[in-house]
């Protein structure tokens, strides 16, 4: 299901001495615990999942998995430094096809989006399958999504070219979270451990509302007013919750095998 990524135009000669080699070297070991934290947690499929960051100090680098690694072989070294024309500038290999006109593509067209998670984690990937909205508002975790979701209706198989990208990217809008209907889910963020942080309270939002609609009784949905009011409670510590939850798989991976950081 996962495809190389075969640049077609000559690499150029980019300069990447400007990069800020202690600021990379530390995104590096952030992105690799994700990696590692979501294999943990069954949140990859094969090989065909990726994460990304833009390089810090730079809107045109980003850091990416390469092809053919299982999220957890993932190291800090392993990880790729790419442009938006495909080129490696740093690392072995190359990023998964698909990997690389997506990712490419939100970076650019949202320089907001500085990290980038995308998965065919089960529970949201199920539900992305179903007809209507994916979420319904019943569940306290999913409040933490209120408004912050869009939805891409158009499955249009697989991203292989700059426009499928372009309209992943379009689809996305304002919006943090992006359900890519009959395919799976994409989260960006300003820092890795905010993405990350969603990506984890995504999948559990999902997970209890799957349970819930399985029990074929009806679903309470929240207030709306009372959905915003816990929205604002919860997005108010969102970045120092995401700094805190990774700096917290970080210490329990280091225990357990902290070979992410090699």
């Amino acid at each position: 299901m996962a495809i190389e990524l075969k640049p077609s135009a000559a690499p150029t000669l980019l300069l990447n001495s400007g990069l800020d080699a202690a600021a990379l070297r530390q995104a590096r070991i952030d992105l690799a615990a994700c990696f590692r934290a979501a294999a943990k947690l069954g949140l990859q499929e094969g090989i065909c999942n990726h994460f990304s960051v833009l390089a810090p100090g730079r809107d045109d680098l980003f850091l990416v998995n390469p092809y053919g690694l299982a999220f957890e072989e993932i190291t800090a070294s392993s990880l790729l430094v790419c442009d938006f024309a495909g080129n490696v500038l740093e690392g072995e290999g190359a990023p998964e096809a698909t990997a690389f006109y997506i990712h490419a593509q939100l970076h650019k067209l949202h320089p907001r989006a500085k990290a980038a998670f995308h998965t065919h984690m089960p529970n949201a990937t199920a539900l992305s399958m179903i007809d209507g909205d994916p979420l319904v508002w019943a569940g306290q975790t999913a409040l933490k999504f209120y408004g912050r979701i869009a939805v891409d209706r158009d499955y249009n198989g697989l991203a292989l070219d700059y426009d499928e990208g372009a309209r992943i990217a379009e689809a996305m809008g304002d919006a943090d979270i992006v359900f890519m209907r009959n395919h799976g889910v994409m989260v960006v963020g300003p820092t890795i451990g905010e993405v990350w942080d969603d990506l984890y309270y995504l999948e559990r939002a999902c997970e209890v509302q799957l349970k819930a609609m399985s029990t074929g009784r009806s679903l309470v949905a929240v207030k709306p007013e009372i959905a915003q009011k816990a929205y604002e409670q919860m997005r108010a510590g969102d970045p120092e919750s995401g700094r805190l939850h990774l700096e917290s798989i970080k210490r329990t991976l280091s225990k357990q095998d902290p070979s992410f950081m090699e």
